[in-house]
């Protein structure tokens, strides 16, 4: 009989990782909390590695067909005027704001559920309520009061994971950061850049384009207030009128449109766990290591851990070496993506009026061609971009017959 994982999350780690080990062999369900696929989230990228994953997963031209079409980020000025521009590489390197895979989650998403639908066994509208490790298998109750056993459960949710807090603590840190994320109707003005407006008050008013016909619009601010993130949507509206009534720009235009269109209000954190997997439970992608969206790299991370966890659980019969070679090999790379911290967001979202024109200032010197290649080779060498230059493992040879490992496993 084929091993079996259960995953908790239909977002990007999850059904990467039921793609990689169905194509092994393996049995797989995903439980989601959600009634349905998500469609809310902004842009992600996929970089560096995670190209070679998607490749290799089958899914890279579906990537490049519904890429958002965004073309470079740029500051610009309260009337719509660019301070500075960060066009996309024309090489493909990672390096830069906008990466050459730029595509929306929710349609990430879709592509990895639609790729994996005949393989895997969905279950929307479902949670884990309990779990317990019987030690030849994992029993996980589910809110409905059904349960569910497995070879291995694998926890792929997000930041504020629930299912996460039944194994272990882990270290969430909030870095003092809100953002709302809005999708407003599209106007013949807007263009494919990803448009910056800084704003006193440590605030900012962003504008992107998407490959949907909609603009994707995101209204941030730095706060020591805690907690914003759990209150309804009524008192978060009221929260983004006050904070953005005086911001103009396209603050107006987006304020106007908060009580319709579909939000998603979060605070920004990051997960720093000291181990990712206990017994038979493993964590991936944002439940185990969310490097914030701020600083990006997170979709990216998620899709080489899938690869990286699937394939070391195919490669031996031993399931503790498996999850401890899947955490060595990725904990290099997490920890140079996790360089976001409050003080960062704080340069890059300045108070005053004249720190935002220095901080200008400073993003045209740094935007001219010949310091962006030197700034780009001085990323790669400190490891600043999360995905570049990770060096995949080849498991081309573990597609074996999955049932000795299940075997080996109940010893």
């Amino acid at each position: 009989m084929s091993p079996h994982a259960l995953i908790s999350g239909a977002g990007i780690a999850g059904p990467a990782l039921a793609h990689q080990l169905a194509a092994r062999g393996w049995q797989t369900t995903i439980v989601e909390r959600f009634p349905q696929r998500r469609d809310e989230g902004h842009n992600i990228d996929v970089r560096g590695a995670a190209r070679e994953v998607a490749r290799r997963m089958g899914i890279e031209d579906d990537i490049r067909s519904t890429n958002t079409t965004e073309v470079g980020m740029r500051f610009v000025n309260g009337d719509g005027s660019a301070a500075a521009s960060f066009p996309m590489n024309s090489s493909g390197s990672s390096d830069g704001p906008t990466a050459e895979l730029e595509i929306l989650r929710g349609e990430l998403s879709r592509i990895l559920i639609e790729h994996t639908r005949d393989t895997t066994a969905y279950r929307f509208d479902t949670q884990i309520a309990d779990l317990t490790d019987q030690g030849d298998r994992v029993t996980a109750t589910l809110d409905d009061a059904t349960s569910i056993d497995a070879d291995l459960l694998v926890v792929a949710e997000g930041l504020r994971s629930h299912t996460r807090d039944l194994v272990m603590p882990v270290e969430v840190t909030d870095l003092g950061m809100y953002i709302a994320y809005l999708t407003i109707a599209r106007h013949e003005s807007d263009d494919r850049w990803w448009n910056w407006q800084h704003v006193p008050g440590s605030r900012g008013i962003h504008m992107r384009p998407d490959n949907l016909g909609t603009t994707r619009a995101m209204l941030s601010f730095l706060s020591d207030v805690r907690g914003l993130e759990d209150l309804s949507r009524g008192d978060q509206i009221a929260i983004l009128r006050k904070t953005f009534a005086d911001a103009g720009g396209a603050a107006p235009r987006i304020l106007a449109r908060l009580d319709d269109a579909p939000m998603y209000f979060d605070a920004i954190g990051q997960v720093r766990a000291s181990r990712w997997s206990k017994g038979r439970v493993a964590l991936l992608g944002d439940a185990a290591f969310c490097p914030s969206p701020v600083g990006g790299g997170g979709s990216s991370l998620a899709l080489i851990g899938a690869y990286v966890l699937a394939g070391e659980l195919c490669r031996s019969d031993d399931l503790p070496a498996a999850l401890a070679r899947y955490e060595q090999f990725m904990r290099p790379h997490v920890t140079a993506a996790q360089h976001v911290r409050p003080a960062v967001l704080r340069r890059a979202n300045p108070r005053t009026g004249a720190g935002i024109r220095a901080l200008h200032t400073g993003a045209r010197i740094v935007a001219s061609p010949a310091v962006r290649a030197g700034m780009s080779m001085i990323g790669r060498q400190f490891g600043r971009i999360a995905a570049e230059g990770v060096k995949l493992p080849d498991y081309s040879n573990t597609d074996r017959d999955a049932s000795n490992a299940a075997v080996a496993w109940k010893r």
